[in-house]
């Protein structure tokens, strides 16, 4: 008996996009377990590249606030986009984020009355979600971008340069918000991360036929372009393609970047 459900299977297929058999095989030769399985389509080139997408997001809204020497991101959730459209919902959020901006992390306590009394009048489970704060210090740069979808933040990015210009930090900003970056510097990926997609795209290249004398530099080209789509430093810049992000800072520093994405 397999040890595994017809449901399994349609959860597989829907999951990777592939059919009924590839499915069942997948599962057959990962033992049942969905996760191996997702893999090993992928290694086969039967998977497609949107097979991890969550189709479940959360509502809200999130706005970023850039004060003196300090920026802040505060995400304020509930369950439909309805809710997260409101006035009321989204002057909250904007009040939390200068709040938080002004006086630290811990400041949201003071408005938790409001979210209360937001969560009574909208009749929705409405919570405090993602709270970051960033301080710049001596010949630092601070800046922000926020994302407006129907009158709301659903994308939110502080950046912190160390050298620089107000004019180049609002432009990684606006990188980051549509390239989405995951890390700073290729060396922040984590290790076991780096290994597992190594070991991917080299079984992957050895199924296509590649050459075993080619296969070095036909996986370091495909992890360069797997950094690029992870790495802010490494991806290129979106307002000019032939430029890396790397390239644009030129002699600044990027010291960190913050990310909060409705829905993520």
């Amino acid at each position: 008996m397999p040890n595994f459900t017809p449901k399994d299977v349609q959860s597989l297929r829907r999951l990777a996009g592939v059919g009924m058999m590839d499915a069942k095989r997948a599962l057959e030769e990962s033992g049942g377990n969905l996760e191996d399985a997702l893999q090993w389509l992928r290694v086969k080139g039967l998977a497609k590249a949107s097979a991890r997408e969550d189709r479940e997001a959360s509502q809200g809204a999130v706005a970023a606030v850039r004060q003196d020497t300090a920026a802040a991101i505060v995400e304020l959730r509930c369950e439909t986009d309805f809710v997260a459209k409101a006035p009321e919902f989204v002057s909250l959020v904007d009040d939390l984020a200068a709040l938080v901006a002004a006086k630290g992390e811990d400041a949201i306590a003071e408005r938790q009355e409001d979210v209360d009394r937001l969560r009574t009048t909208l009749q929705e489970n409405v919570t405090v979600g993602r709270v970051v704060r960033m301080q710049s210090g001596a010949g630092q740069v601070l800046d922000t971008y926020t994302h407006q979808q129907a009158g709301r933040g659903v994308n939110a990015v502080l950046v912190l340069l160390d050298g620089g210009t107000q004019e180049l930090a609002r432009q990684i900003a606006l990188h980051i918000a549509f390239a989405r970056p995951g890390y700073l510097r290729r060396e922040d990926v984590p290790e076991a991360d780096v290994a597992a997609e190594r070991a991917t795209v080299e079984e992957i290249s050895r199924n296509e036929g590649k050459p075993e004398a080619a296969l070095p530099k036909i996986v370091e080209g495909r992890m360069t372009g797997w950094f690029k789509e992870r790495v802010l430093l490494e991806q290129p810049y979106i307002r000019d393609e032939k430029l890396s992000i790397a390239n644009l800072v030129g002699d600044a520093k990027i010291v960190g970047f913050a990310q909060v994405v409705i829905g993520s």
